[in-house]
């Protein structure tokens, strides 16, 4: 019983972690400086603009996410979508 509840604790824990390299790589953009701590900051924005407007007044830079993938918005097979229809 004891190991069986042991082993419960220990898939929770293991689900619960949430890698930072793959939640970070939705956003171009990342927020640094004091207020965020260490690290990438916070890589939630889609627009350098939207970034600077955050870090304006602040004693925080903008920088460009390392984990953003533009690739991975494309199709799985590779090919590109075309307007035409023949």
């Amino acid at each position: 019983m004891r190991g069986s509840l042991w082993a419960l604790i220990a898939i929770g824990a293991i689900a619960g972690i949430d890698p930072a390299p793959a939640t970070a790589g939705e956003f171009p953009f990342c927020i640094r400086g004091c207020d965020f701590g260490s690290g990438l900051g916070d890589c939630s924005f889609s627009s350098y603009q939207q970034c600077q407007a955050s870090a304006s007044g602040r004693a925080a830079t903008c920088a460009a996410n390392p984990y953003f993938n533009a690739r991975a918005e494309l199709p799985a097979n590779g090919s590109r979508l075309s307007r035409r229809r023949f």
